[in-house]
């Protein structure tokens, strides 16, 4: 069997970065806690767990006077207002590619726009980004949740970081043709976009594509979703162990993908089982 990995694959900069600062943070404090999943990958997790990682769910649930972690995904100012209040120290593990689409949903809420994000309303991400936006905010799936009362007003678009660029652009095309004045920002992170390339070509080459990635990851799903669409079969696994031999007959070559929250060792594991078929 002939293996073909991805190029790039696993963890990208936003969340090596997190990972790497809560890592040392671990070292120092021992015991931190972070709001919401540092990295949607529940292997990774049981790995800091073990270092000391605490899960919150909300500001109240870290005690005072304690670390505190802020994820790659971000939160809305008044959450980070919240946890610094309580916190002997805050560590801000924000990717900066959030941070650039805060940014930019803060300025176009400035200007007057009416705020329109590609992405899921229900993301940790976009939730934060919404905390940025003063007036009129949407969040939609893709070009066909466009609703009627925005035809004719002053809109500005951009994305969850992860999103396909395809659904970005169908969605940027729906508002042309009935919006007088739209102001567009491509947020989505060229990391998530050199990745869901990467699987495109693999369709191209392997007779089968194994993703690997958290079932809870946004970006990892997008890979499946592209896996899935090019007609080549698609597994979608969260680490090694879920590998059935039977998926793998009569494949004599198999890309593997990785989500940009998947870790390196889990990469590694699956590569090892697949040489031992």
């Amino acid at each position: 069997m002939k293996i073909i990995t991805a190029d790039p694959t696993g963890l990208c900069f936003g969340v090596r970065r997190a990972i790497t600062t809560l890592e040392e943070e671990l070292k120092t404090s021992r015991r931190v806690y972070a709001l919401g999943s540092p990295i949607h990958n529940p292997q990774e997790i049981d790995r800091l767990k073990k270092m000391g990682l605490i899960v919150a769910e909300c500001p109240e649930d870290v005690p005072e006077g304690a670390v505190s972690f802020i994820r790659a995904h971000g939160v809305t100012p008044e959450i980070f207002e919240a946890l610094r209040k309580r916190s002997s120290k805050t560590v801000d593990g924000t990717c900066p590619f959030v941070k650039t689409a805060q940014e930019r949903a803060q300025t176009l809420s400035q200007e007057g726009y009416i705020v329109v994000i590609l992405g899921d309303a229900s993301h940790p991400e976009v939730k934060g980004i919404m905390g940025y936006v003063s007036g009129e905010v949407y969040v939609l799936a893709s070009a066909d949740d466009i609703p009627h009362t925005l035809s004719g007003k002053k809109c500005g678009i951009l994305s969850q970081t992860t999103q396909r660029v395809e659904t970005f652009s169908e969605l940027v095309a729906g508002f042309v043709s009935t919006t007088p004045e739209i102001k567009v920002y491509n947020t989505i992170c060229r990391a998530t976009l050199a990745r869901q390339e990467s699987v495109r070509r693999l369709a191209g080459e392997a007779e089968g594509i194994i993703v690997l990635g958290g079932k809870n990851s946004a970006n990892t799903r997008k890979l499946a979703e592209i896996g899935f669409s090019s007609g080549v079969p698609t597994l979608w696994i969260e680490h090694a162990g879920e590998i059935e031999g039977s998926w793998l007959e009569n494949k004599a070559v198999i890309g593997i993908a990785a989500g940009g929250s998947t870790p390196d060792w889990l990469i590694g594991d699956l590569i090892q089982k697949l040489k031992t078929k």
